[in-house]
C-alpha cells in the first residue's frame, strides 16, 4: 500500500515538472500571441491621388538614311542590331563614275584657270596702251569684258569641282550618330538613286516616355513639376524633364506628352511604360500591410468593439508603400488591430 502511493506521489511530480518544461519551451512569437494586440486609431488625412496611364518608349534621334548618288551597292559594313559609332562607314556605292567626273571637274577648272591668266595679262596690256592712244575703246572694252567672264568661268569651275567631290564622298554613307541599326533597306549589289532609303537607327543615348493626355486631366497635369516612371522591369524612375504639346490630336482630342530619361537609362525602345502623376489631393484612410488578412477574395481587418475584435471586411484600393488605402468597410475613428494574425492566434 506505502508502495503505491510513493509511485502515485513520483508520478504527479513528474507531470508537474514536463508541464513546467513545456510551457518555458514555447516561442517567444508564440508568447507574443497570447499578448494582448496592439491597437491604431483610424484618422483620415490628405493624400495625393495618382493618375496612370501608358507610355511608350522611344529614342530622342532617329534616322534613316538615304542615297544621295547613283551606283551600285558593293559594301554593307553593317546588319540589323549592330551597335554603329557615330561616323562609321555604313556601306560603300561604286565610285568610277564619280571618280570620273572629279577628273573633268580637276580638267574644266585647270582650263578656266589658264583662260582667265591669259585674258588678266590681255586686259593689263591693253589698259597700258589704251591712254597713249595705241588701242581703241571698242578694244579695251572687250578686254574688260573677256577678263570678267573668264573669272566667272573660275568660279564655275570650282563649284563644278566641290559638287564632283561631294558627289565621290556620296559613295560611301557614313552614320550620323552612334547607336543601334533598326532597319537595312537593301541588299549588296543592289542598284540605288539619289533619295532611296538605305538604312534606318536611332541613338541609344537619349530616350524618352511619349503618352498620350486626355483633355479632362491636362489642367491636373500641368501642375506637375514631376512624373514617376514604371518600366517593363519593375524599376521606376522619376523625370522633370516634361513637355506638353500645345496642340490636341485631330482623331483623340488628347495631348502628347514627352517625358525626357536620363542619359543611358536601361530601356528598350518600343516597349511600354506606366507612367503616373499627381491629378489631385483628397482625404482618405489609411490601414498598414500587418492589419489585413486575407481569404480567398475577403479582405478584412480586426475592428475592436469593447473587449472585443470583429473581423470586418473592407474594399481597398491603392496600395502607397506599405500602406493601403481604404474605400470603404472603416470609418475615422475605428479602431483596428495592426497585427490581424495575431488576433487570429488568440
Amino acid at each position: 500500500m506505502k508502495a503505491n502511493s510513493l509511485l502515485l506521489t513520483l508520478l504527479a511530480q513528474s507531470t508537474l515538472t514536463l508541464g513546467a518544461w513545456t510551457l518555458s519551451a514555447l516561442p517567444t512569437s508564440m508568447a507574443a500571441y497570447a499578448a494582448e494586440p496592439q491597437t491604431q486609431v483610424l484618422k483620415a488625412e490628405v493624400h495625393p491621388q495618382y493618375l496612370t496611364l501608358d507610355a511608350v518608349i522611344e529614342p530622342v534621334r532617329a534616322a534613316t538614311v538615304s542615297a544621295q548618288t547613283s551606283g551600285r551597292i558593293i559594301k554593307l559594313n553593317f546588319d540589323v542590331n549592330d551597335k554603329v559609332p557615330a561616323g562609321a562607314a555604313l556601306l560603300e556605292i561604286t565610285s568610277k563614275e564619280q571618280g570620273a567626273g572629279l577628273e573633268a571637274a580637276e580638267a574644266e577648272l585647270a582650263k578656266a584657270q589658264a583662260v582667265n591668266i591669259e585674258a588678266q595679262a590681255q586686259l593689263k596690256r591693253v589698259s597700258e596702251l589704251f591712254p597713249k592712244g595705241a588701242v581703241s575703246r571698242n578694244s579695251m572694252d572687250e578686254a574688260i569684258a573677256r577678263a570678267r567672264s573668264t573669272e566667272q568661268a573660275v568660279t564655275a569651275a570650282k563649284a563644278g569641282l566641290t559638287r564632283a567631290r561631294e558627289s565621290l564622298n556620296y559613295t560611301v554613307v557614313y552614320a550620323p550618330f552612334g547607336g543601334v541599326l533598326t532597319a537595312r533597306h537593301v541588299e549588296v549589289g543592289e542598284t540605288v538613286n539619289p533619295g532611296q532609303p538605305l538604312l534606318s537607327g536611332y541613338g541609344s543615348e537619349a530616350m524618352r516616355a511619349v503618352f498620350s493626355l486626355p483633355q479632362q486631366w491636362i489642367s491636373a497635369f500641368r501642375g506637375n513639376a514631376k512624373v514617376e516612371l514604371q518600366l517593363a522591369d519593375g524599376s521606376k524612375i522619376d523625370s522633370d524633364r516634361i513637355e506638353l504639346f500645345d496642340f490636341a490630336s485631330a482623331g483623340g482630342h488628347s495631348q502628347r506628352v514627352r517625358v525626357a530619361l536620363p542619359e543611358h537609362a536601361a530601356v528598350t525602345p518600343g516597349s511600354w511604360a506606366k507612367v503616373r502623376f499627381i491629378k489631385e489631393m483628397r482625404s482618405q484612410l489609411r490601414i498598414p500591410k500587418s492589419a489585413l488578412i486575407v481569404r480567398n477574395e475577403l479582405n478584412a481587418v480586426y475592428l475592436k468593439q469593447a473587449d472585443t475584435f470583429v473581423l470586418t471586411q473592407v474594399r481597398l484600393g491603392q496600395e502607397q508603400g506599405d500602406e493601403l488605402t481604404v474605400l470603404s468597410g472603416l470609418a475615422e475613428g475605428d479602431e483596428i488591430a495592426l497585427n490581424a494574425h495575431q488576433v487570429t492566434a488568440r
